[in-house]
């Protein structure tokens, strides 16, 4: 079974709004998390469909696409340890995750 490029590029764009919708449409925070967590799932399938499809003789060589999504799974690990430190903090202040609810911290 063979697939090719705008298989790919489907199932990312789906990936893609999914997270977007659950991050617009969430209130918990937990939840926003998750949603960008999709966004970067999607934007690391692209880099490894566009570099397995576009140029089929360097990426025998050169694993650009893989080596950025290896980076985008670090950079999203980092994000989550911060952001759930974050998030404990602030449930642990004020007892809710709810994301309407952390307006009062404005200054």
């Amino acid at each position: 079974m063979s697939y090719s490029l705008p298989s790919f590029l489907i199932v990312s764009s789906l990936l893609f709004c999914l997270g977007m919708y659950t991050v617009l449409i969430r209130r918990n925070a937990i939840g926003i998390l998750m949603g960008i967590e999709l966004v970067l799932n999607a934007a690391g399938l692209n880099f490894v469909a566009f570099s397995r499809f576009l140029e089929p003789s360097l990426t025998q060589n050169l694993l650009s696409g893989q080596v950025f999504t290896l980076f985008v799974i670090a950079i999203a690990a980092a994000e989550v340890a911060v952001a759930l430190a974050i998030v404990l903090s602030l449930y642990s202040r004020m007892k809710t995750i709810d994301v309407e609810d952390f307006k009062e911290l404005r200054g």
